[in-house]
């Protein structure tokens, strides 16, 4: 079983599982479609950042596209 490390900068909550072939598969509780993987622990709050940007955009979008179908 692979080991899990819940850690935080203050601003953000990440998972890190371990990964058989070395790095770390990232998760986030705070936000449930946050998926990303990283080979340490910087580089998983720099890729998680960036995949929470692009998730955002995505929820944008289809909040917006759920609006339009609304009032349509």
């Amino acid at each position: 079983m692979a080991k899990r490390y819940n850690v935080s900068d203050g601003k953000l909550l990440l998972t890190l599982e371990e990964d058989r072939a070395g790095g770390y598969t990232v998760t986030s509780p705070m936000h449930p479609g946050l998926v990303t993987e990283a080979e340490t622990i910087s580089e998983a709050f720099d890729m998680a950042r960036d995949a929470l940007k692009v998730l955002r955009k995505g929820y944008a979008r289809m909040f917006k596209q759920q609006r339009r179908a609304r009032s349509a």
